[in-house]
């Protein structure tokens, strides 16, 4: 093939692995000469002498969620563009999945790593005062906060805050919030915006007002139903999450009260079903896509030996007004 192009064997392999640093006319011959002998490159074989797999894996903590699914889409859409394959694994939120699948990293069998949890998989990590080097890992969504890792992420606590405001702008002055597990980041993060908020107006926080969920709707059902339930229950609720505040909805309707006549309901995230449930659903939309994409970015500095200067890229979140909230009676 290289006597064929009337290059070097050096030319050949550089034109193929490396197209750009080879001038056009003989990339042109190259490639004649390829087509002409029917080659196909070993791609397996080019990669383990590289030590790369072209393969990234992502742990989701719930695959389930609807909110990954634009994230998701963003980190393959970068991934696919630089020759990149995604392994995408769900981990159920359990720490045996996690360090299971943290272990194709570890053994080399995976480029890099995407974390859209606040847990790093056991044994990625140098152990006590070991000055080990971190493999590829980038934290989406959610962040680490023993270790410094790069991450994408909003800003949880403002988010929420502004959630909150919203209702109070709306004259509710009895506001029930629905968090998600509060060994999560994220749940504690959206309590903190939720609290701040209701203190800077006058406000008391009340325990009572706050119902733990898991981010499922049947949670949301639940937790709605207990602050429905109490002598004074509130005009509305904030939920961490859109699926439990459709499942406050249902609970509503389950209590005889209307929504937003009777309780308004307030959501996070801004998935796909949020602007078609009944009634449409007033939220805080997060850059779902962006911040995949950005992670994915990231990653593939990281993977190249680059610097990354800015190792927290906070993105902008916005309040999606809709049906489902109004002035209190």
């Amino acid at each position: 093939m290289a006597r064929l192009a009337g290059v070097s064997t050096a030319t050949v392999s550089r034109a193929l692995e490396k197209p750009e640093a080879v001038a056009e006319e003989t990339k042109r011959r190259v490639m004649d000469a390829v087509a002409a002998c029917g080659y196909a490159p070993n791609i397996s074989a080019r990669n383990l002498r590289k030590q790369e797999t072209r393969l990234v894996t992502i742990l989701i903590p719930d695959v389930t969620n609807p909110f990954f699914n634009e994230i998701v889409r963003g980190i393959e859409q970068v991934a696919r563009e630089n020759n990149y394959s995604v392994l995408l694994a769900d981990t159920e939120n359990l720490p045996g999945q996690e360090t299971a699948y943290g272990s194709l990293l570890a053994a080399r069998r995976t480029d890099g790593m995407i974390l859209l949890n606040g847990r790093v998989p056991a044994g990625l990590l140098p152990q006590g005062h070991a000055q080990g080097k971190i493999p590829p890992i980038v934290v989406a969504c959610e962040y680490v906060t023993n270790v410094d890792l790069p991450t994408v992420q909003i800003d949880n606590i403002d988010a929420a805050r502004k959630a909150t405001e919203h209702l109070i702008q709306l004259r509710h002055k009895r506001i029930g919030f629905i968090t998600g597990p509060l060994w999560n980041v994220l749940s504690r993060d959206r309590l903190h915006g939720y609290r701040d908020a209701l203190l800077d107006a006058g406000l008391l926080f009340e325990d009572r007002l706050v119902a733990q969920g898991n981010f499922s709707i049947a949670s949301g059902v639940r937790a709605a139903t207990q602050l429905l339930d109490l002598p004074q229950r509130p005009t509305a609720i904030f939920a961490s999450n859109d699926e439990m505040a459709i499942g406050a909805i249902r609970a509503a309707r389950d209590h005889g009260l209307g929504v937003p006549q009777d309780l308004s309901i307030m959501g996070f995230d801004d998935i796909r079903f949020a602007a078609f449930v009944d009634p449409p659903l007033t939220t805080v939309s997060q850059p779902g896509g962006e911040i995949g994409r950005t992670a994915m970015t990231l990653l593939l500095r990281i993977m190249a030996g680059q610097p990354v200067e800015n190792r927290r890229i906070l993105l902008p979140t916005h309040l999606e007004p809709r049906a489902s909230t109004a002035k209190a009676g």
